[in-house]
């Protein structure tokens, strides 16, 4: 089977969160799968090509036309690349934006992203199916089901769409339809609008053939008002059409034994090359090496609600009362950049914080720390607590989403339980948590029981990538019979 991929993101060529790993990771399963697949990605500034294999076409935004060529990368571990090549659009500093501010015309940009998609479908590498990530690539679907709705060469093909985070909708008030080309036979509230606004994650949703998420907990928490973001009513209506599909990891990066970002490789038969890795995190983040014992809880995440930092803030100071060191790594809203560097100041040696997105300094955290934090309001599936258990780094995680599925709770008496979680969304829980963590790892030997739990389980995508593929082909099916609402042409 022939599958493209569209996407904001991607490693190695640009990454912000989760949705990068998985786009590397899904497609390299697929393929060993036997698969033919590629992937489709703006070409951001920085971002390398071999050639351009369509050096012009005519994108309509309105009374305006645009003509934006696709250029071709190289060819990893059998997965091809393909870049929107827009230098107006894409060569920029940012991704989506920059300095905490969106871009003022994501919309146009991401527009001409999903019409340039459904043209590589149509002109160069003709897919069986194709599969859409997020908001950014949400309209796809929908200018298939109308404005080319009377294509013979596209019309038919059936659409995956995977819901990353629903809490990302892509919003934009309705002038943007003129201004961004978008038709407007798709703007009624059974289609894109959304209280009067343009919702570009709806149009994924209405419009697509299957709708999956990363984790089967998150599949159920999206359908409800807590977790829905507004759109639970929808997803609720083609709950028949929605899987939840656990992420899974790609082990020949995320792997102690194979690490080449890492000091010293280690694995579960031998743990001392985890003590020279920790060594190496304490001499990076400056923090205190005078007890290499002391326990390290690292973070690497994006700073924001979402992902439990007011209750980090919360409990920051009662933390640091605590015989700790902290290791973070990411970036995000500005306060909790500040609160970072306020605790490394306030706490020298204790705390150390790297304000980046910095893949090495990622692995390292997870290599060179003893406990992993993620306490998250809620998580679609989270990947940095599975590379964590094959780490040996135990997580302490709040119970939701792909959290849930991924950690059990340790129990003392059966000597199972990978980890640490818990579900009241409070300071005062997260901080018994991770009190409840560090009571165990006084003992060596109750700690590496827990080590050696996460250690052995197995997310890769092998069984991930095989559930794809019969959704597809279960697509294919449903594409063929038609089942999937259509507009008026635009």
């Amino acid at each position: 089977m022939r599958i493209l991929f569209a996407a904001s993101e991607a490693l190695p060529y640009a990454k912000t969160g989760g949705l990068a790993d998985v786009i590397e990771a899904l497609p390299r399963a697929l393929v060993k799968l036997g698969h033919e697949v590629a992937v489709f990605l703006p070409r951001y500034r920085g971002v390398k090509v071999s050639s351009v294999v369509m050096p012009s076409m005519t994108i309509p935004q309105g009374t305006r036309l645009r003509f934006p060529a696709i250029a071709s990368g190289s060819v990893h571990r059998g997965v091809r690349y393909f870049f929107l090549d827009d230098p107006y659009y894409f060569d920029r500093e940012g991704i989506y934006g920059e300095r905490n501010h969106d871009y003022p015309d994501n919309a146009e940009r991401f527009t001409e992203f999903s019409r340039a998609t459904i043209e590589l479908a149509k002109h160069i590498w003709t897919p069986d199916v194709l599969h859409c990530n997020d908001w950014q690539t949400a309209l796809v679907p929908a200018l298939l089901r109308s404005s080319y709705a009377d294509d013979p060469a596209v019309k038919d093909i059936p659409v995956i769409f995977t819901i990353h985070n629903i809490g990302y909708h892509g919003v934009f008030p309705p002038d943007t339809l003129d201004r961004a080309g978008i038709p407007r036979g798709i703007f009624h509230p059974g289609g894109i609008e959304f209280f009067g606004n343009l919702n570009f994650l709806k149009a994924g949703l209405i419009f697509s053939d299957y709708l999956t998420t990363v984790s089967r907990k998150y599949a159920q928490e999206i359908q409800t008002p807590e977790f829905g973001f507004g759109l639970d009513g929808v997803i609720r209506s083609r709950a028949d059409r929605l899987m939840g599909i656990l992420n899974g990891v790609d082990y020949s990066s995320w792997s102690p034994e194979k690490d080449k970002l890492i000091p010293a490789k280690y694995s579960s038969i031998n743990l001392e090359g985890k003590k020279v890795c920790k060594a190496r995190l304490l001499e990076e983040f400056q923090l205190s090496r005078d007890n290499p014992h002391r326990p390290v809880i690292g973070f690497v995440s994006r700073f924001a609600d979402q992902k439990g930092f007011d209750l980090i803030a919360e409990i920051a100071r009662d933390l640091m009362h605590e015989d700790v060191l902290l290791a973070v790594v990411g970036m995000g809203e500005r306060r909790y950049e500040d609160m970072f560097r306020a605790l490394s100041s306030d706490f020298p040696g204790r705390v150390g914080v790297k304000v980046a997105y910095d893949n090495a300094l990622a692995h390292l955290v997870e290599a060179g720390a003893d406990i992993f934090l993620m306490p998250s309001r809620y998580e679609p599936c989270g990947l940095n607590q599975i590379y964590s258990l094959r780490y040996g780094t135990v997580p302490v995680v709040r119970a939701t989403g792909g959290l849930d599925d991924t950690i059990e709770a340790f129990d003392l008496e059966h000597g199972t339980g990978t980890g640490f979680k818990f579900f009241e969304y409070s300071g005062g829980a997260l901080l018994y948590s991770i009190r409840q963590a560090l009571h165990y790892y006084a003992d060596d030997r109750i700690w590496k029981r827990i080590q050696l739990n996460g250690m052995a389980k197995d997310f890769s995508w092998n069984t991930s990538a095989a559930e794809y593929a019969k959704l597809y082909e279960a697509a294919r099916a449903a594409r063929n019979q038609k089942s999937v609402p259509t507009s008026n042409k635009s």
